[in-house]
């Protein structure tokens, strides 16, 4: 029974983390909510691992996976990047502010229910998973000193977009963990909280690269798609122009 609680306790931790995250960013702790954000997407890429690799897994720790998720990844970056860039009414309508904010928890439930309820391309994520979504905004939000906040807050909406879009991303998480290494997960994870309170903004600054790169490619993969559907029916148009049908009579 105690093995089979195991994941759950992972899961558990990244909801805490998430609640901790909003917590701090209304505290004025910017830097430490992003990093807590970051520590908590390494919780929710353990727990399905051990889940796995104790075979484990069950709807409800599924269930419970989707609503941590919610929260550490939806709730808590859209109110970090509140907090940071939009909590200013001389700059952005508070109704506008909100509606952007609210948005993005919004779009990250619909993916999550998604992927619940329908079968996705074997190695392959449709739409951004929420995670990568929530990891990107909280640490863009650190750069509110260097981005424009009307930057920021179109990036709050494609965020929000590509999570419910098509588009496909890798998928990294049947990359399992053999069980015998089980034990040195609460390691990794100690060592993880402890760089990340070291350095809060300088991990979470570096973690943003990796991140964005990420949602970038689903990005790009739309934009070539679109692209390549365009060209695809100017290039039916022009065959249908050059081999127009004619009747032929049997004569």
């Amino acid at each position: 029974m105690l093995t089979k609680s195991i994941p759950s306790l992972f899961t558990v931790g990244n909801l805490f983390l998430g609640v901790l995250s909003i917590i701090l960013a209304f505290s004025g702790e910017h830097g430490i909510a992003a990093v807590l954000v970051i520590v908590a997407m390494l919780l929710d890429g353990l727990d399905g691992r051990v889940a796995r690799a104790l075979n484990a897994q069950s709807e409800f720790g599924k269930e419970l996976d989707s609503l941590s998720d919610v929260i550490s990844f939806g709730v808590a970056p859209a109110f970090i990047m509140y907090v940071v860039a939009f909590n200013n009414p001389s700059v952005i309508s508070p109704a506008f502010a909100w509606i952007v904010t609210a948005i993005f928890p919004i779009c990250g439930a619909l993916r999550l229910a998604r992927f619940n309820v329908v079968a996705g391309t074997p190695g392959y994520f449709i739409g951004l998973p929420i995670p990568a979504a929530g990891g990107v905004l909280c640490t863009l939000a650190l750069f509110v000193n260097e981005i424009n906040v009307y930057v920021l807050l179109v990036s709050t909406v494609l965020l929000s977009y590509l999570m419910v879009s098509t588009v496909k991303y890798p998928n990294f998480k049947k990359a399992g963990i053999p069980k015998a290494a089980i034990w040195i997960t609460p390691v990794i994870v100690a060592v993880a909280i402890l760089i990340a309170i070291k350095w809060p903004e300088s991990i979470s600054k570096m973690i943003f690269v990796p991140l964005l790169l990420y949602a970038l490619y689903g990005l790009k993969k739309n934009v070539d798609g679109f692209f390549i559907r365009i060209r695809r029916k100017n290039k039916n148009k022009r065959r249908g122009v050059e081999d127009p049908n004619s009747v032929k009579s049997d004569v």
